[in-house]
């Protein structure tokens, strides 16, 4: 186990590894986007297999943030390529086809990188656990994410956490709870006794001294 899992500001740890889609080197040849590196406990298990169709039908929009998804486990390379081709196959309870996972996922048989990233715990020291770390494109680590083996992740969230993480970036804000793209932000509190006494911009709706919301300058 590793004597310092990253956290919120660290550098991302440096490693390179074969995937389903070729050899990479990380965070090198992800320099200047966004990447989800992801890990599931184990190929052919179920709920593992809904995370990665879910991840595959929303691809298009994590794209369009310029992010890229990157999953792991410590099963080898034949088995991803075979559980992968057995997704593309499988017809969903609802009717929908299966389709291609257009992400690359790193076979870690001899979990450098799972240790590297404290994907292992202490509840089942076989598998990855349901680990996300959101890495910028400076290759720091911004968010993280825990979930056990029995318990799917919301994928739509963590289109959301990049979207926010995002609008930090570029406007200098903050989002609220339950913040969804278009919602009110929050603005920065004043550092001044002063300004904290100004009537509020037209645009601006004021709570409180400390609490200031103003509008999605990119909705």
């Amino acid at each position: 186990m590793p004597t310092h899992i990253p956290m919120i500001g660290d550098p991302a740890p440096v490693f390179s590894a074969e995937t389903t889609q070729g050899t990479i080197s990380f965070p090198s040849d992800y320099t200047g986007q966004w990447v989800i590196l992801f890990s599931h406990p184990g190929d052919f298990t179920p709920v593992c297999s809904t995370e990665l169709m879910a991840l595959a039908r929303i691809y298009d929009q994590f794209e369009a943030l310029d992010c890229e998804l990157i999953g792991l486990s410590v099963d080898s390379l034949s088995s991803h390529m075979a559980w992968l081709r057995t997704m593309e196959q499988m017809r969903w309870l609802n009717g929908e086809e299966g389709q291609a996972i257009p992400f690359p996922i790193i076979a870690d048989i001899r979990r450098e990188v799972a240790e590297a990233y404290g994907m292992i715990h202490t509840s089942n020291p076989d598998v990855t656990v349901r680990a996300t770390f959101v890495i910028d494109p400076a290759g720091v680590i911004r968010a993280i994410q825990y979930y056990p083996e029995s318990t799917g992740r919301n994928m739509t969230e963590l289109l959301r956490l990049v979207n926010a993480l995002q609008r930090v970036d570029r406007q200098g804000i903050r989002t609220p709870a339950d913040w969804q793209v278009g919602d009110d932000v929050i603005m920065a509190p004043p550092d001044q006794c002063m300004l904290a006494d100004k009537p509020e911009k037209e645009d601006h709706k004021s709570l409180a001294w400390f609490l200031n919301f103003t509008g999605d300058q990119e909705a």
